[in-house]
C-alpha cells in the first residue's frame, strides 16, 4: 500500500498547491484514530482555512471534489467523506488495500526498510567494566543496543555499533587484589579478604588460570599470564583480559556484535583528558573553589555546578565522558545514541554542559539518551536473586541458558526501557499463547507449514490474482501488513523497539484469527493462490519484524 498511498500523497499535494501556493510542501496524512472513520485523514481543510480565509468545512468540501476528481483517487479510493468542523475521512478501495501482498512479496527482507543515506549514527551500548559476568541489566541494554542500530539500518542511516568501557580506576584495582587474594589461597570469609573484595567464583577461575599461565583472547585484547602472585600488574592486565573474552561469549551466544571497542584510558594516555579541561578553561567556563576546579554547569541548565579535578588532582567521572564525546564528533559521528542505565541519569545533564561549554561547535541536546532500569528474575512466583558463578545477581549467560537467546531477547525489549520488568522464567518456557514470543515465532511457522503443504513455488505468489481477499478477516491481515513501514519508522525516530514486539504480536493475533476464519488451501484454484499470498506476505513481515529484534523465524516448532 506504500505505492498507493505515495500516489494519493502526490495528488493532495498537488490539489493543495493549486489552492494556495506552498501548501503542497506541507501535505499529509494521518492515521484515524477510529478505524471505521476510514484509512487515512487530512486535516488539510482546517490549516488552509485562516489564511484563505474560508470557514473550514466548505474549504472541505471544494477540496474532496478536487481530489475525487484526480486520476490517483478514482483508482484508489472508495469515498471522501467530511466530518466535524473539516476532517477528510479517506477509505479505501479493497483493491488498494490488496496491494500491500504484492508489496511484501517483491521487496521481500527490504520491506519497510528505506534507501541507504549518508547519515553517520553511533550506538554506544553495554559498555560493561570488565570487573565481572555481565548481569541481565546488561543484557537488557544489549538487547536495546542491538534492536535500536538494526532499526535506525533500516531507515537507512550507517549504524557503528562501540563498546566502551574503564580498563583502569578503582574497580579494576579491586579485580587484581581480589584475584591475587585468591591466587594467594584466601577466599571470602576469611580474615585476609576485604570487604570490598569481589567475591564471585569466577575470581577463583581467574586465579586458576593466571597461575597455570593461560593465554586468553577477546576481540580487542590478548595477554598470557606471567603466573607470578606478586605481580600485580601482569594480574590486573590477565583478569580484564579473562573478563573481556567472557563478556565477548556472552555476547556472541546473544548474537550481539561491535565494530569498536573504545577504552577510557586511552583518553589519558593519548592527552584527550587533558586537551579537554584546557578548552574548558580557556573558553572561561571554569573556576576553582576550595582546591577543586569547577564547571560552570549552571549555565547551562545543570541544577549546579561540578567538580571536574578533585583536591588530589583525579577527575571525577564526567570529565573523561565529555573528552569521550569530544572524540565522537570528531570522528564525525554527529548522531550519537548513548544506552544506559537509570542510574546514569544524573550525568546527563553536566556531560552535555561540557560538551556546550567546550565550544568545538557540539549543538545542544547531543548526545541522545535512552535509559533503562533493571531487571528482576523470578522463578516458580519467587525472585531469583543470586547467581553462584556471580555471587550476587543473575547473569546474562544463566538467563540464556535457563530459556533461550530468543526469548531471553524479546522479553527484554516487550516493555519501554525506562519502565520495570519482571523476567518470568516459567513463561518464557511455556509452549502456550501466553508466551508472546512462542506465540509470535508459531504464526510464522504455522504459515511455513501451510505452504509446505501447498508445495507451489512461492515466487509465483507475486503475480496471484489478489481480488478474492475481500472477507473481513483477510481485510484486517491486510491493514496490520500496511502498517509495518510506519511503525518501523517512528520506532526508529524514538529509539522504541518495543513498538516492534507490540505490532508483531497484533499481526500475529491477526493471522491466527485468519487461519481460524478461513481455509487457505482451497478446491478453487484462485482463490487458494489469493490466500496463499497473503499468508506468504504476513510470514515475510513477521521474519522481517523479529530479525529487526535479533530473533529467529523457525520454519517449524
Amino acid at each position: 500500500m506504500l505505492l498507493v498511498k505515495q500516489e494519493l500523497l502526490a495528488a493532495l499535494a498537488d490539489t493543495l498547491e493549486s489552492l494556495s501556493p506552498g501548501a503542497g510542501s506541507k501535505a499529509a496524512f494521518e492515521s484515524p484514530k477510529v478505524a471505521a472513520h476510514g484509512d487515512f485523514a487530512s486535516t488539510a481543510a482546517m490549516q488552509l482555512a485562516k489564511p484563505l480565509q474560508r470557514k473550514p468545512r466548505e474549504l472541505a468540501e471544494q477540496l474532496s471534489a478536487a481530489l475525487q476528481a484526480t486520476p490517483a483517487f478514482g483508482r484508489w479510493v472508495e469515498s471522501v467523506e467530511i466530518a466535524g468542523p473539516g476532517f477528510l475521512n479517506i477509505r479505501l478501495k479493497t483493491a488498494a488495500r490488496q496491494q500491500v501482498v504484492k508489496e511484501v512479496l517483491e521487496a521481500g527482507a527490504a520491506f519497510g526498510t528505506r534507501p541507504a543515506r549518508t547519515d553517520k549514527v553511533l550506538v554506544e551500548f553495554v559498555s560493561a567494566n570488565p570487573t565481572g559476568p555481565l548481569h541481565v541489566g546488561h543484557g537488557r541494554q544489549a538487547a536495546l543496543g542491538d534492536a535500536i542500530c538494526n532499526l535506525l539500518a533500516t531507515q537507512g542511516d550507517q549504524v557503528w555499533r562501540e563498546f566502551y568501557y574503564n580498563d583502569a580506576g578503582v574497580q579494576i584495582q579491586t579485580l587484581a587484589t581480589s584475584t591475587q587474594l585468591r591466587a594467594k589461597g584466601f577466599k571470602p570469609g576469611d580474615p585476609e579478604w576485604p570487604e570490598q573484595a569481589y567475591n564471585g567464583e569466577y575470581i577463583a577461575d581467574i586465579a586458576a588460570d593466571f597461575l597455570a599461565k593461560k593465554t586468553v583472547s577477546s576481540d580487542d585484547r590478548e595477554y598470557t599470564a606471567s603466573g607470578d602472585v606478586d605481580d600485580i600488574d601482569s594480574i590486573r592486565q590477565f583478569a580484564v583480559a579473562y573478563l573481556r573474552h567472557e563478556q565477548d561469549l556472552d555476547l556472541k551466544a546473544f548474537q550481539v556484535r561491535f565494530d569498536n571497542y573504545y577504552l577510557e584510558s586511552s583518553l589519558y594516555t593519548s592527552g584527550r583528558v587533558a586537551a579537554t579541561v584546557q578548552k574548558l578553561i580557556d573558553a572561561g567556563k571554569t573556576y576553582e573553589q576550595d582546591g577543586a576546579l569547577w564547571l560552570k554547569s549552571t549555565d547551562y541548565g545543570d541544577d549546579k555546578d561540578r567538580v571536574m579535578r578533585k583536591g588530589d588532582g583525579s577527575y571525577t567521572y564526567f570529565v573523561p565522558d565529555v573528552a569521550y564525546h569530544i572524540a565522537k564528533w570528531e570522528r564525525g559521528f554527529h548522531k550519537v545514541v548513548n544506552i544506559q542505565g537509570t542510574d546514569h541519569h544524573g550525568t546527563i545533564a553536566r556531560v552535555r554542559a561540557g560538551l556546550q561549554a567546550a565550544g568545538v561547535g557540539i549543538p545542544a541536546g547531543y548526545p541522545d539518551y535512552v535509559l533503562h532500569t533493571m531487571v528482576r528474575v523470578v522463578r516458580g512466583g519467587e525472585e531469583v536473586k543470586i547467581s553462584k558463578r556471580a555471587g550476587s545477581y543473575v547473569t546474562l549467560r544463566d538467563l540464556i541458558e535457563w530459556t533461550s537467546t530468543d526469548a531471553v531477547r524479546f522479553f527484554l525489549l516487550s516493555r519501554k526501557p525506562d519502565t520495570e520488568y519482571t523476567f518470568d522464567i516459567d513463561l518464557a518456557l511455556a509452549q502456550n499463547n501466553d508466551n508472546p514470543v512462542y506465540y509470535v515465532q508459531y504464526a510464522h511457522a504455522r504459515i511455513c507449514s501451510v505452504l509446505a503443504a501447498w508445495g507451489g513455488d512461492e515466487a509465483s505468489l507475486v503475480d496471484a490474482d489478489l481480488s478474492p481477499l475481500a472477507s473481513p478477516a483477510s481485510q484486517a491481515l491486510l491493514l496490520q501488513l500496511a502498517k509495518y513501514p510506519e511503525m518501523l519508522s517512528a520506532a526508529a525516530r524514538d529509539f522504541a523497539p518495543h513498538d516492534v514486539t507490540f505490532y508483531l504480536r497484533e499481526l500475529a493475533a491477526s493471522y491466527h484469527s485468519y487461519y481460524d476464519a478461513e481455509r487457505i488451501l482451497v478446491e478453487d484454484e484462485a482463490v487458494k493462490r489469493a490466500r496463499l499470498a497473503l499468508v506468504a506476505a504476513t510470514a515475510r513481515v513477521l521474519h522481517n519484524g523479529l530479525a529487526v529484534l535479533g530473533v529467529s523465524a523457525p520454519r517449524k516448532m
